[in-house]
């Protein structure tokens, strides 16, 4: 996304901060504080949405003086750049796209010198994805503030609603933090919890939580204002701290020698990006196999599993794919995905074979 020259970047600055301070003054005489948001994916967009329309009330004590996001991204088969769900989302909403930041690292010295022309009081992060240094921290004299989808100390890191699903969690949560250095590991000025069925996957729970997220906000926003959430907020307890690093699409394999529990939550952990994918054998009419190699979108899981005499024959039974795992365990799998292929349901795929064999890849 283009970016104006320091001076007329400046120039602007003036402009918007003369703007503001007549804006803001309101009956009281007061002018409204700027907050800087920064986020990149559509669940900080959606952040960001909230923060726009309450900062459009007149007795509101905000204003989102800028946004800063990650760089535009090739995407899709054309490999066309495109602006952040953030960026995008502020342009939408006819925010000045001089006032939208790109920069590559949040320590460039050019993106510091244009954030301290905006002169923020308060910073808000929610999946940034990048890491800000002490020299950014500095800057906004009521700190920056994250929510980080996990109830801290728990699951610390980039994939914490990930790894959750992945662990089999029945309660996770969102945590308003203040950022430090140390990796999600600031004071927390409060945090709501939120129960996790089964068979909720990560993009789903991900909107949710963030979506609790920026109500938090706004409720804690005044005493973040003036100071005395700072006072209050509680440092973490160390002793109890959970990392969930980032994910990798080497991770997305499943082994059947595992149980199917562990895999249901995988596929719920997994889904959205990298996927789980798996490796069936495909027996044809003559004996003859073949590797086939799907993605898995939807499961289920079962204790128990009758199985063929081998116990490695997959079987179909109402509308599931009865895979045999780990511990005499079984998979279900209603939904899949054959390459270069729409999603399926396991009907339809079982439906496809015309009478041919499917067996678990040794």
């Amino acid at each position: 996304m283009a970016r104006c020259s320091p001076p007329l970047l400046r120039r602007l600055f003036c402009c918007a901060a003369k703007s503001a301070s007549a804006a803001g003054a309101g009956a009281g005489g007061t002018s409204k504080k700027n907050i800087v948001f920064l986020g990149s994916p559509q669940v900080a967009a959606s952040v960001l949405e909230t923060l726009l329309v309450a900062s459009e009330s007149p007795d509101c004590a905000f204003q989102v003086a800028a946004v800063v996001t990650q760089p535009p991204a090739a995407k899709n088969r054309g490999r066309k750049l495109m602006p952040s769900a953030v960026a995008q989302l502020a342009l939408d909403r006819g925010f000045p796209g001089d006032l939208i930041f790109t920069p590559e690292r949040a320590g460039e010295e050019a993106f510091l010198s244009d954030l301290k022309e905006v002169r923020p009081e308060l910073c808000i992060t929610a999946a940034y994805g990048n890491i800000l240094p002490q020299r950014f921290l500095d800057i906004p004299p009521y700190g920056t503030v994250n929510i980080h989808p996990s109830l801290l100390p728990l699951y610390r890191g980039a994939a914490p609603v990930q790894r959750a699903l992945q662990d089999g969690v029945e309660e996770t949560g969102v945590s308003l933090a203040y950022t430090v250095r140390a990796l999600d590991a600031g004071p927390v000025i409060a945090c709501e919890k939120f129960a996790v069925d089964e068979y909720i996957k990560a993009p789903e729970l991900l909107a949710i939580l963030f979506n609790l997220g920026s109500k938090l906000l706004l409720h804690e926003l005044p005493s973040i204002l003036d100071g005395s959430a700072k006072e209050r907020a509680k440092p973490q307890d160390d002793s109890k701290v959970t990392h969930a690093p980032k994910l990798n699409s080497d991770e997305s394999w499943l082994s059947f020698n595992q149980e199917a529990k562990l895999l249901h939550n995988k596929v719920r952990a997994f889904a959205g990006w990298p996927g789980t994918r798996a490796k069936l054998q495909l027996v044809n009419q003559n004996g003859e196999p073949d590797v086939l190699e799907i993605k898995v979108i939807s499961t289920k899981s079962c204790a128990s599993c009758d199985t063929t005499a081998d116990g490695n024959e997959v079987l179909f039974s109402g509308n599931s794919l009865l895979i045999p795992c780990g511990g005499s365990s079984c998979l279900e799998v209603l939904e899949l995905q054959l390459p270069g292929k729409k999603v399926t349901t396991a009907r339809d795929f079982w439906n496809g074979l015309r009478g041919q064999k499917l067996l678990k890849s040794p």
